[in-house]
């Protein structure tokens, strides 16, 4: 099969970072020598649209261990580590379509060469691979019996197509487990991101003011990261439960518009369309930092800005300033794309351990009884989700109580009153 890489001689140092984070990857490597003895994948085809990060390497090695025959494409134009694709096909023989900084192009003719493997599964982190079954590849549905979906914008996307009745297959919404959003998008984006914007501009957090545009689990964390840090932190919302939950948790919340005057670093975590606009450009003070670690540059109204300015450089790696009329500058991170996973590293592999297990098991469930789902978006089963929770604590060496009978029969019960 052809493959796209940028550099296969980037292999063994790839191979070092994929085996580093296998280190804090226990679950996941319990899950692979179970598989290797199992083999429950055997001769499964498995298409896999994800962020091609040493974590990712090793739910792949894992899926090969249980006899599949796997595919990966790339996720995000700039989240690609070029030298865990390089190991991935030098070292375990998967076939990668995945260059860090690719164009538009490039990155729908990759999703399109992994479709052309012919999945059983998809694995996807965005729905890429479905929306491009289900729009200009169709005669590949009928082969396909099952998918999942990693992030909260995918399963967004995917229930859309569930509620207008064209849903083609059954999807796991990995991002709904419990062992994924608590954790994954409060703790993995919380860090990640204040990494990459860290690693981005160098600039010190403490003191500056710090905007969260979103206040869902990936806001959530950002917020308590940023004040860890030392900032000032402002949190907008739409939603009024949001909102007022993150005035409990002690932070200041308003709209954007009023935040857009205050702000030293803005950073979305919504999922949702142009949550930074013209008119807060406009406000903005000079200098402002602006940045994404929501799904889709969408966020920002990147086309808005450029308008505004008059002329625009690269200052630093994955930095773009912006020049507005009266000399205003603004700083744009990383084209508005995945600042944890493009200027940084993306999600510790610890937190990602417990969200890649969950894709894992849902993987088997899939192979095994796919066939006989509906067509709908489903939540990843309590049992894998507690499964996934008791073998973390196991190999964090963390002992919990469990229920005595005379417990269960009173949770169980109405009649035994106060």
């Amino acid at each position: 099969m052809k493959l796209d890489v940028k550099n296969r001689s980037l292999a063994p140092h790839g191979n070092k970072r994929i085996l580093w984070a296998e280190r804090q990857m226990p679950v996941l490597r319990s899950i692979l020598e179970d598989f290797r003895k199992r083999k429950p994948l055997r001769g499964f085809r498995i298409s896999a649209c994800l962020h091609v990060t040493t974590e990712t390497a090793n739910l792949m090695r894992t899926l090969k261990a249980g006899g599949a025959d796997v595919v990966l494409c790339a996720s995000n134009p700039l989240s690609t580590q070029d030298d865990v694709a390089a190991s991935l096909v030098e070292n375990e023989g998967i076939p990668v379509f995945a260059r860090k900084g690719e164009d538009s192009k490039t990155y729908y003719r990759h999703i399109r060469s992994a479709l052309e493997h012919h999945p059983e599964i998809t694995m996807d982190d965005g729905a890429d691979l479905v929306s491009e079954i289900h729009g200009k590849m169709k005669s590949l549905a009928n082969g396909v019996f099952g998918g999942t979906e990693e992030t909260t914008t995918g399963v967004i996307r995917l229930r859309s197509l569930e509620a207008k009745g064209l849903l083609r297959f059954p999807i796991f919404a990995i991002n709904d487990a419990d062992t994924k959003h608590l954790f994954d998008n409060r703790y993995g984006t919380g860090q990640s991101t204040i990494d990459g914007v860290i690693r981005a501009t160098n600039v010190l957090l403490a003191g500056s003011t710090f905007v969260v545009g979103g206040y869902g689990w990936c806001g959530r964390g950002l917020a308590s990261r940023a004040r860890g840090m030392g900032a000032h932190v402002i949190v907008t919302e739409t939603g009024p439960l949001r909102a007022l939950e993150a005035v409990m948790d002690g932070f200041q919340v308003m709209s954007m518009k009023e935040a857009a005057r205050r702000g030293d670093i803005f950073v979305t975590v919504t999922g949702n369309l142009n949550v930074i606009r013209q008119e807060h450009f406009r406000a903005m003070k000079d200098g402002a930092i602006v940045a994404n670690s929501g799904h889709f540059n969408a966020e920002i109204d990147i086309p808005a800005l450029k308008k505004l300015s008059r002329k625009s450089r690269l200052v630093r790696d994955y930095v773009e300033e912006f020049v507005l009329s009266g000399g205003k500058r603004i700083y744009l991170l990383a084209e508005g794309r995945l600042v944890n996973l493009s200027t940084a590293e993306g999600h510790p592999a610890s937190v990602m351990d417990m969200s890649f297990a969950n894709q894992a098991f849902c993987v088997e469930v899939l192979a095994r009884s796919g066939r006989m789902l509906e067509k709908r978006v489903y939540r990843v089963p309590e049992t894998i989700d507690a499964k996934v929770a008791r073998l973390k604590l196991k190999e964090m060496k963390i002992s919990i109580d469990s229920l005595t009978p005379e417990q269960k029969h009173y949770l169980a019960s109405w009649e035994l009153g106060t």
